[in-house]
């Protein structure tokens, strides 16, 4: 049986210094407003009313605000756009915008009208896995995220940085190593439990060992 397709494709999208906006003011524009910050957006917001926390990000000029109800034309310049009023046809205005100029929606706890959907994601360092049912059950979303932390302990954001530093002096040194090699020479298991015992050293010059014993 032909499965199903997904509409939705995972990507990871760099919003660094990239307009953002959120319109609404109280604590679900709250939580979309700190998700973007901090993942390194430059955030403007559209609401009459803001919840204090978010006052205060205004007041610190962290983001920037228009303290008035949402009105055509504020989305100009939006890299993607997030509607969390409690007003549902606000949210559909805002969709109505930002489709016809091609902006990327999300409309909190609303996906048929959204083109994108925020996953729940557990990040380590640089690394980052992010769970979604397709908009079906958030809460289950986070619940198989917070199974996952159980597994991703913290050293898998060193393993990260090292893995980055070991493919760049194997590189140096000419060594050839295709994804198969790295599949075979990454030993999750014992290169963690080398960086548990902060030995560091160890786990670089095991990772680079195998790789130039895959050469043979």
């Amino acid at each position: 049986m032909k499965k199903e397709p997904s509409p939705y494709y995972p990507i990871f999208l760099n919003i660094r210094g990239k307009k953002c906006v959120v319109v609404g003011g109280g604590q679900v524009a709250l939580r979309k407003v700190e998700a973007l910050l901090d993942h390194g957006a430059r955030v403007e917001l559209i609401s009459p009313e803001l919840c204090p926390e978010l006052n205060t990000l205004a007041e610190t000029r962290e983001i920037a605000v228009r303290r008035k109800p949402y009105q055509p034309g504020d989305l100009i310049g939006a890299l993607i756009v997030i509607a969390a009023t409690d007003e549902h046809s606000i949210n559909l205005e805002v969709v109505k915008e930002a489709s016809s100029t091609g902006i990327l929606v999300n409309v909190v706890d609303d996906p048929r009208n959204s083109d994108f959907i925020v996953p729940s994601c557990l990040r380590r360092g640089d690394i980052t896995v992010a769970v979604s049912t397709a908009g079906r059950s958030p809460a289950l979303a986070r619940k198989i995220r917070a199974r996952l932390e159980k597994d991703l302990e913290e050293e898998y954001a060193t393993l990260a940085v090292l893995v980055d530093e070991v493919r760049m002096e194997a590189k140096s040194q000419g060594i050839k190593v295709n994804g198969d090699d790295w599949q075979k020479a990454l030993d999750l298991d014992l290169l963690i439990g080398l960086l548990k015992k902060c030995d560091r050293e160890r786990a670089r010059n095991l990772l680079l060992d195998n790789l130039k014993a895959l050469q043979k």
